[in-house]
């Protein structure tokens, strides 16, 4: 006898971007947790990230603050993107790889991401579009012909079996 299927499974964007959330929860900085989540054209995941300090550094010493000069956690924090294409193990190519973000990535993990040859980036917020870090992240993601999508999964937090 035949066993039925089951039905409410996931996608592969909301597997994707389940881990890309599932990372973000790694993140100590209390305003802004963001993951990311690297995935090849075989469907296989590649690497992940989180926002946070970089290792070796004691996070004592460093700060969270959103304030302007050396007190500010922009100059320290690397950004989950950054993070996940160095946690590529090693050396793996991210040539025609898909990044799974749930910020959209700023300026600086844009130049990253075009560099390592990542071709589409599927995000799942955009609170920072009005920037001019991201208005030049995407100039130069487009310029570069990187995809842009954003996420159209359903919340995973409210699914049930």
């Amino acid at each position: 006898m035949k066993t039925a299927e089951r039905k409410n499974i996931i996608s592969w964007d909301e597997y994707f971007m389940g881990i890309a959330e599932l990372s973000a929860l790694r993140s100590k900085d209390p305003s802004t947790q963001v993951g990311a989540c690297i995935v090849d054209s075989n469907k296989k995941v590649v690497s992940i990230g989180y926002n946070g300090m970089p290792r070796h550094c004691d996070e004592h010493k460093l700060t969270w603050n959103k304030n302007e000069g050396l007190d500010s956690k922009y100059l320290y924090v690397c950004h989950a993107e950054f993070n996940a294409i160095l946690n590529t193990r090693n050396g793996a190519s991210l040539e025609g790889c898909s990044l799974y973000v749930t910020l959209f990535p700023c300026n600086e993990c844009a130049k990253a991401v075009i560099q390592t040859g990542i071709k589409e980036i599927v995000y799942a917020c955009d609170k920072y579009k009005d920037t001019t870090g991201v208005k030049a992240s995407k100039k130069l993601l487009t310029l570069a012909g990187v995809k842009l999508r954003k996420y159209v999964g359903r919340d995973l937090k409210t699914m049930t079996k």
